[in-house]
């Protein structure tokens, strides 16, 4: 019975992926993660999109201090609304990664390699906290 039970469960899961249910999203360039991000976000405005050096994640400039984020979870995407208040723990890996990771229970955040360290840089920035004494000097 147990035999049964086990090649059942063996043949589901080779079911599951050569119908390729195990498949990982990917992005094809900013203009869908731009489009995804909208689905669920039609209110917010784009003006910078960095996309991860493995296509699975952007990251999305969205003005007052937020970044909008697109990622690849299994065949489909979850998009999220983070500020810096949200990052618990900031890394700066080598010059192309940054790694984060946020307070919220739903989705843990990750370690993200860019193609350019321009873009790292600037999600790194992105991420910081803005302390006041430092926003009032720019000013």
């Amino acid at each position: 019975m147990v035999a049964i039970v086990a090649l059942g469960i063996a043949l589901s899961v080779a079911a599951v992926h050569l119908t390729g249910g195990s498949k990982t999203a990917t992005l094809a360039g900013a203009d869908q993660a731009m489009s995804r991000f909208a689905e669920d976000f039609p209110d917010e405005k784009v003006t910078l999109v960095r996309l991860t050096a493995d296509a699975r994640t952007a990251f999305l400039d969205i003005g007052l201090g937020r970044i909008g984020i697109v990622h690849s979870v299994g065949d489909c995407f979850l998009t999220r609304i983070v500020t810096p208040e949200d990052v618990a723990v900031l890394n700066f890996g080598d010059v192309n990664t940054v790694s984060f990771r946020l307070a919220d229970f739903t989705w843990k955040g990750g370690c993200f390699r860019f193609a350019s360290a321009a873009d790292a840089q600037g999600l790194l920035k992105a991420l910081q906290p803005q302390h006041p004494s430092s926003a009032r000097e720019a000013a």
